[in-house]
């Protein structure tokens, strides 16, 4: 598959994979228990087997100072005020000190990097993702994580105007949200953002293309 890089040079860039999405114990905006579970597994998969070939792992996690930082959002002050919504915790979703703000057992490992300035959807908005990937020669992120209709759809949108090969990984990202939101996401993505493939495939690619 050509995905109009020549020589790729690939990192995954794991989104919101902490204990405030996936740990039903502790989460503050969770995604349904069996979704929650079947992604953790999934991304331990596809990290390891990604290491082993060489991928780096970024992972980027959110992190709010204080409640101010959360509220300063006119949208998401609406989604607390909606007792259906969602996101209706959001003004105590991952802030800082609180168990949510930690990566779920298992997928962090040493040689890893961690991003845990994240205060918005896009994942480069006010943090050092975009500068630590090219300063390591990163020309292709494969995205993975929670939720493929915002910060997932969000980060992908960033990363193709900053003009890197986009590959979301479509085993490997879900929503709190429902199926179909999942799958809208997915059809916007692969229409105009991003190559949307399966973690098997998107390691064939790697196997089978130059990878400095």
């Amino acid at each position: 598959m050509n995905i109009g890089v020549d020589t790729i040079k690939a990192a995954i860039v794991a989104i919101d994979c902490h204990r405030g999405h996936l740990d039903p114990v502790v989460a503050t905006m969770p995604a349904a228990p069996e979704t929650a579970a079947r992604l953790t597994a999934a991304n331990k998969r596809f990290f390891d087997r990604a290491r082993a070939g060489g991928v780096p792992v970024y992972h980027v996690v959110t992190t709010y100072r204080d409640v101010a930082e959360i509220r300063a959002n006119p949208f998401w002050r609406t989604r607390a005020e909606d007792p259906k919504a969602t996101r209706k915790n959001v003004l105590r979703h991952n802030l800082m000190g609180s168990p949510g703000c930690t990566i779920m057992p298992g997928l962090q490992v040493d040689g890893d990097v961690v991003v845990n300035t994240k205060k918005r959807y896009d994942c480069f908005q006010g943090t050092d993702l975009d500068i630590t990937l090219r300063t390591h020669g990163i020309n292709t992120v494969m995205l993975t994580g929670i939720n493929t209709n915002s910060c997932v759809l969000a980060t992908a949108c960033a990363a193709n105007v900053r003009d890197y090969a986009v590959i979301v990984v479509s085993d490997c990202v879900d929503t709190m949200d429902s199926p179909a939101h999942h799958a809208a996401a997915l059809l916007c993505l692969e229409t105009a953002f991003a190559h949307v493939m399966t973690s098997d495939a998107a390691l064939a690619l790697l196997a089978s293309r130059p990878n400095t």
